[in-house]
């Protein structure tokens, strides 16, 4: 404690089996959202309640989660720290942009790449994008909850100086004042909070894109109010001296913008079309041909 204040001291490894290698909780944290969204989808798919058949879920989590780590690693680099494209080091993996143990992961990133990679399945197996869509949004924000934690742990993206009752010191924060744990209310905001609304209304409706809209309003809701309280990055908007844009927002909250108009379009979309009861029935009644038309057996 340091002035009434807990000072962050937490270990970021699990298991540190020599110098700065191994078992991280950021790494960790990753793998329980992953499997979290794996059990869910595969016990909707069992209940008939996703087209799509449960062997086939693993393969779609693997290649859903690829693409949330290539897109949050990619767009850090280009929303963030561009640098990472062209620096290199003496040890593995040599080319920092690789370099994931090291964190750096932007959720918007995150996001771009787990449409495409959904997409790119629908397209394979020629199923409804939104549908899956739609399961994706519903499950999505217990694994970002999972990686707010974590950053908590890792003592990174702080928040601004607070001198309030649970305020935490940072070390590493420039400067080590007590400040706002704004990892901890990311992750209610932008994890928890919205998996509470949006599991139930998944559980309810079968109108595909309204379920991933809410999720687009939402968690641009919740990261716009929750950058209030977080630190923006060193060299963007509202660090030091760079102004904020439009003299009140950080990067991040201008990265919602159009995930939040996005959002309404998909809600719109929804509401003004029927429902579509049969985009979610399970695969192999979807696929099973129409009976041929006849008199009614007597």
């Amino acid at each position: 404690m340091a002035g009434g204040h807990w000072v962050h001291d937490l270990d970021p490894f699990v298991w540190r089996i020599s110098g700065d290698f191994g078992i991280r909780w950021y790494g960790v944290s990753y793998l329980v959202g992953i499997v979290l969204g794996w059990w869910l989808l595969r016990r909707w798919a069992r209940q008939g309640r996703l087209p799509m058949a449960s062997a086939e879920v693993g393969d779609f989590a693997m290649t859903v989660a690829l693409g949330m780590i290539a897109g949050g690693r990619l767009g850090y680099a280009a929303f963030y720290e561009p640098a990472l494209f062209v620096t290199w080091s003496d040890g593995f993996p040599w080319w920092k942009l690789l370099a994931l143990h090291e964190g750096g992961m932007a959720s918007h990133g995150g996001m771009i790449g787990i449409a495409l990679a959904a997409w790119w399945w629908s397209w394979r197996r020629r199923q409804h994008p939104l549908v899956l869509g739609d399961a994706l949004a519903a499950v999505g924000p217990l694994g970002i909850a999972c990686g707010r934690i974590a950053n908590f742990i890792n003592g990174e993206l702080w928040g601004r100086p607070w001198d309030g009752p649970w305020a935490v010191i940072f070390p590493h924060a420039d400067p080590p004042v007590p400040r706002h744990p704004s990892q901890l209310y990311a992750a209610v905001l932008e994890g928890l909070l919205i998996a509470a609304i949006l599991l139930p209304l998944h559980a309810r409706h079968r109108r595909p894109g309204l379920t991933l809209g809410g999720f687009a309003v939402l968690y641009g809701l919740g990261r716009f109010i929750g950058e209030f309280f977080r630190e923006p990055d060193r060299g963007q908007p509202g660090f030091g001296d760079i102004p904020p844009l439009l003299g009140f927002m950080s990067k991040g909250q201008a990265l919602t913008l159009p995930l939040f108009a996005i959002g309404l379009w998909l809600i719109w979309r929804a509401w003004r079309r029927p429902p579509q009861p049969a985009a979610y029935a399970p695969l192999r009644a979807a696929e099973q041909p129409a009976a041929p038309a006849g008199p009614a057996p007597r």
